[in-house]
């Protein structure tokens, strides 16, 4: 096992988001006075921590007013909701049936990620799950802290330049996948240790 631990990002990564992400992401643009937008601009502009990409937009937009817009968005009854990436469960279920120790850092909100981690069929798997955080440099760099895990058997997996920027900064290896908020442009000029555009070629690396 090439990994002994892995650190995972939620939405983009494991939740299949992008869609449910276009569709908040222009409702909010049209609350703040602007126009919807596609999910080409959105994989070309994304960045984390997101107020990064918001302040293009509206450079005077606070984190708390982001916050506050974004869960008025979220709570409408319209909002679609998302499932897992295609194949994603049974990876983890077969990762953690060979003892892998898994962890999750996202800047979703609790409530709304653990029910969904209940949704989703994947509850005690997780060994610790670090939601609403704006920067996961913290989050990923207390993980690793916690647990005293040795840097050359951990792992981040994101898909965003940011996740893969803190991976690098934390000392551990990188995973970006190809399927969530960032073009494969953006992602290739993070320089990730691996860059995969499917299922099956993030199982070859951590099986």
């Amino acid at each position: 096992m090439k990994f002994k631990n892995i650190i995972f990002d939620w939405s983009g990564v494991i939740k299949d988001a992008v869609y449910s992400h276009v569709w908040v992401v222009s409702r909010m643009m049209e609350e703040l006075g602007g126009k919807e937008i596609s999910l080409q601009e959105l994989k070309e502009n994304w960045e984390q921590p997101y107020m990064k990409f918001w302040n293009k937009y509206y450079p005077d937009l606070t984190l708390q007013e982001e916050q506050d817009l974004y869960y008025k968005i979220i709570s409408r009854k319209e909002y679609p909701e998302s499932g897992a990436y295609p194949g994603m469960i049974d990876l983890i279920k077969n990762l953690k049936a060979k003892g892998v120790c898994m962890l999750v850092a996202s800047s979703d909100p609790t409530e709304k990620l653990l029910r969904e981690i209940k949704e989703f069929g994947l509850e005690d798997i997780f060994d610790d799950v670090v939601t609403n955080v704006h920067d996961k440099s913290e989050g990923v760099r207390g993980l690793i802290e916690k647990y005293n895990f040795k840097k050359e058997e951990t792992v981040f997996i994101g898909d965003t330049n940011h996740e893969i920027e803190v991976g690098r900064e934390a000392g551990i290896k990188t995973i970006a996948v190809t399927w969530g908020f960032c073009s494969e442009e953006k992602l290739k000029s993070t320089n990730p240790d691996y860059l995969v555009h499917n299922i099956k070629e993030l199982e070859e690396i951590l099986l």
